[in-house]
């Protein structure tokens, strides 16, 4: 029985050891960095390629040519569970497949430690759209730009994923998948992704976390599109089901790199 409770003791010593370390090594760091979140979208198991065809599981055949999205409010946390949230006038961004630049987000300012999560939207959320088109720090005339508004009191397009589909009877017929706000439902999700690696923000190591967004997913994950019912999805019932159901599942952290 004593040897039993020396182990326990040692264990629970060793336990509290790591802890304390991992809290101050937080604790212990100063100053900011700069963390980078890199996107990269695939389509099921292939890289995504516009004009490519890849295959749905009903046995459509669809091929991409416009893909955006909207991150925002991104939230980090570190090992020890405390958290930094990136200042609302900064986190909003729209990630283009068709811009390399868009695909990666440097995020300034962020407090030296080490990180080992991300928080974030895919759309814009009710609190910032209620600021007003004044109050959008230019978002919405970026967002018109890039084909990403309906009127004002539709608001912001969350995720745009457009090309062709060819079925049973539709032959490289062009198909639109948009979600957004519907009626009074927003339709803002969210999704938090644990690193496999801690990111090391330092102020002189800027880690850039490489993110997997598996666009197959938007019509081919949980919810089904099926395009012999519609080439158009952009409201109603569908938009609802694709925002809940399949958008926060597109996501998934592949490597952190920390050089």
């Amino acid at each position: 029985m004593k040897f039993q409770l020396k182990n326990i003791l040692a264990v629970t010593a060793i336990a509290l050891a790591f802890t304390s370390c991992s809290n101050d090594d937080n604790n212990e760091i100063t100053g900011e960095g700069r963390l980078k979140l890199e996107f990269d979208n695939v389509y099921g198991s292939s890289n995504l390629a516009f004009n490519t065809p890849y295959s749905n599981s009903n046995g459509e055949v669809v091929k991409i040519n416009n893909a955006i999205y909207i991150i925002s409010n991104i939230v980090l946390t570190k090992t020890d569970g405390s958290t930094y949230t990136v200042p609302k006038s900064q986190s909003y961004f729209f990630v283009n497949e068709a811009d390399a630049a868009s695909m990666i987000l440097d995020l300034p300012n962020i407090p030296a430690g080490n990180y080992n999560k991300v928080t974030f939207g895919i759309g814009v959320d009710q609190a910032q759209f209620d600021m007003g088109a004044n109050g959008q720090n230019g978002m919405w005339e970026i967002a018109q730009g890039l084909g990403m508004t309906w009127s004002w009191a539709a608001g912001y397009k969350f995720v745009k994923f457009e090309g062709t589909v060819t079925s049973t009877t539709h032959s490289n017929a062009n198909f639109r998948v948009h979600t957004g706000k519907t009626g009074t439902i927003y339709n803002y999700a969210s999704v938090t992704l644990d690193f496999p690696d801690n990111a090391l923000v330092r102020t002189s190591i800027t880690p850039q976390v490489h993110i997997m967004a598996d666009l197959k997913k938007i019509i081919d994950g949980t919810t089904k599109i099926n395009f012999e019912e519609g080439l158009d999805v952009m409201g109603g019932t569908k938009v609802q089901n694709i925002s809940s159901n399949n958008v926060p599942t597109l996501f998934e952290v592949e490597h952190v790199h920390n050089d």
